[in-house]
């Protein structure tokens, strides 16, 4: 039996060996096949391509090909812009079990795509925008459950869209300029972040978009409509001949409408000029009050004996302030035990930063021993007992990652805050600034995102009737502990224009309309998304959050995504899948309608599930 086996064996392995090449023969020669059919005299002409039998596909790297470079087998066709003028066998390409992108971008390529499309099963983008593929798409297309990109846009493809709404990942649906009809099809726009079904024969009502996309993305189709369609198609000027007299009352009414815009804007300048007017004249009033001697709060130590002379800079001095209400409030702390008003004018302080809302200092204690942060805001109409209740308030909601005051103090001319100092500084730092040899990899920051979204989860189900939201999330207001665990700053300091007193009877204790409250918290949820993007792509927010919105937009929009992760991050070798889901989620959150947004508990189970199930695949892409 020895004998035998030893005989037997090195025929198995060559027959295994053989059949295991074969297969891959099969594969090339399909390969070869659909580009020959594909290019016509193009790449026939030009050997360098490869795509031929004497040649591999991995090895010999043919044109437009990428290979997995382990199991050595071909992952991406990408042909685009290429002037092929063939004949689509998608048959034959699919014969790639492992392929992954499939693109014919701009080319001239004719034919349809074949039922056999279903056979490219772990298929995730399929690009054939910019040719003159025709038919009616095929039902296997629904059979492509891990596709993401999907788009067929600027062809001839004819007939009603197989039902996609199983492919749950589905995140582009391209289709514009084409002949396609029947319903749009149902699609889970709640997941999608691109989307165009214009220029084409669809009927029927429209979908609900969830608020996501405009009304452009459906235009061109005559005989679209349903229960939406009045709000997004205006009538169009052009749908009837206009009589003679209707185009002289036109015209009388579109000079009657420049007219008025031109009063506008001479009204807005104005008072814009005036505006600049007056706060010159307060600067130089001002400035000619520091000359008197009004000295900036700085790191040198001020004697109480000369408060009453030279104002600090977060205080007025301490005789009107003593005049215009009670001494500083110490909240139950044992840090803050004995704290008076007049320690915080003498103690040293280091200027932090400062923001449109107000400055924050670092201030020594106890000769050195104690480190806190005071908050000065300015212009917070807001009067002492309301600021007094919200304080009082916030210091009773208590919850680990959210930052608690430890003593405040209001008067007219001001308001302070006093906290805890963190050594350990803010996200913005740890993200955009040195780390000083600090890892802050893909696990780390989803983790914050994670510890983040459930403190203020919390904090918004615990303060809803109260209507207090934060008001002013960014990354600068996520400081580090001694432990390095996240904790939310500044909790409720900013009242919101959504939040101001509203004379609606159905107010809450708070003199608050409930339907304003709902808008302040979902403010904290964009707040929250653009913190996400942070996250993501490593870029800081410059100024206004827009700019980093729409660079966001606009890469995802070329379809290159991959392009807005923080490179350091793709270095580390971070997943792409959870990247992806990240930014989902961040893109929900900012949504332009604050009512589409998702709320901040549920947030919270998004990003929980995706740091749970680490690279598996999550309901939300």
């Amino acid at each position: 039996m020895n004998r035998v086996s030893i005989r037997v064996l090195p025929l198995l392995i060559f027959l295994l060996f053989n059949v295991s090449n074969s297969e891959d023969e099969e594969v090339k020669q399909s390969l070869v096949r659909f580009m020959d059919k594909l290019a016509g005299v193009t790449a026939k002409t030009d050997q360098s391509w490869g795509w031929n039998m004497t040649s591999d596909p991995c090895t010999h790297k043919w044109k437009g090909v990428s290979c997995d470079t382990q199991l050595r087998s071909v992952k991406k066709v990408v042909l685009d812009g290429l002037n092929l003028t063939g004949v689509l066998d998608i048959g034959s390409v699919c014969k790639a079990s492992s392929l992954l992108v499939f693109s014919l971008v701009k080319n001239n390529v004719a034919g349809l795509i074949s039922e056999e499309m279903g056979n490219c099963k772990r298929l995730t983008h399929l690009y054939l925008s910019g040719n003159r593929l025709s038919g009616h798409l095929p039902d296997s297309l629904k059979e492509l459950s891990n596709l993401k990109r999907f788009d067929i846009s600027n062809n001839n493809f004819s007939g009603k869209v197989p039902d996609l709404s199983r492919i749950s990942k589905l995140i582009t649906f391209y289709a514009q300029n084409n002949q396609l009809s029947g319903e749009i099809p149902k699609l889970d726009f709640s997941n999608l972040m691109q989307f165009n079904a214009s220029n084409n024969n669809f009927s029927g009502p429209l979908p609900d978009v969830k608020g996501r996309f405009s009304a452009e993305s459906w235009s061109g189709n005559p005989e679209l409509g349903g229960e939406f369609i009045s709000k997004e198609f205006p009538p169009s000027a052009a749908a009837a001949p206009l009589s003679p007299r209707k185009s002289k009352d036109s015209s009388r009414r579109l000079l009657l409408i420049y007219f008025g815009y031109a009063v506008l804007g001479l009204i807005i300048l104005l008072v814009v000029a005036f505006i600049l007017i007056s706060k010159k004249k307060l600067k130089e009033a001002e400035a000619d009050v520091a000359k008197k001697g009004v000295n900036a709060y700085t790191s040198s130590t001020y004697d109480v004996s000369k408060i009453t002379e030279h104002k600090s800079e977060y205080s007025a001095s301490y005789e009107e302030s003593r005049a215009a209400m009670s001494p500083l409030v110490v909240l139950r702390s044992p840090r803050a035990q004995g704290l008076r008003f007049e320690d915080l004018l003498r103690a040293p302080a280091e200027l932090l930063g400062k923001g449109k809302h107000g400055s924050i200092y670092k201030v020594m204690l106890d000769n050195g021993s104690t480190a806190l942060a005071v908050k000065r805001v300015k212009d917070w109409s807001v009067t002492s007992q309301a600021f007094r209740r919200r304080m009082q308030r916030l210091h009773q909601t208590r919850h680990p990652n959210i930052l608690r005051s430890l003593a405040f103090y209001s008067s007219k001319q001001e308001k302070l805050l006093v906290y805890e100092y963190q050594p350990n500084g803010s996200l913005s730092k740890l993200l955009h600034g040195s780390r000083n040899g600090q890892a802050f990899d893909l696990g780390s920051r989803i983790n914050v995102a994670a510890t983040v979204a459930e403190a203020l989860a919390y904090m918004h189900e615990e303060l809803s009737e109260d209507g207090i939201a934060h008001g002013n999330l960014k990354s600068a207001n996520i400081l580090f502990n001694n432990n390095m665990d996240p904790c939310v700053s500044e909790y409720g300091l900013m009242i919101s224009q959504s939040e101001n007193p509203s004379s609606n009877s159905h107010s809450n204790s708070f003199g608050l309309d409930p339907a304003r409250i709902r808008t302040s918290f979902k403010a904290d949820i964009y707040g929250f998304g653009v913190i996400l993007l942070e996250l993501v792509t490593g870029k800081p927010v410059q100024g206004d959050e827009l700019e980093l919105i729409q660079w966001v937009n606009s890469v995802v929009r070329e379809e290159w995504t991959v392009e807005v992760f923080d490179k350091g991050l793709l270095l580390e070798g971070a997943s792409e899948e959870r990247l992806l889901i990240l930014l989902q989620i961040a893109l929900k959150c900012i949504n332009p309608n604050p009512y589409e947004r998702p709320n901040m508990d549920q947030v919270a189970v998004m990003i929980n599930t995706l740091n749970d199930e680490e690279d598996k695949s999550s309901p939300y892409v």
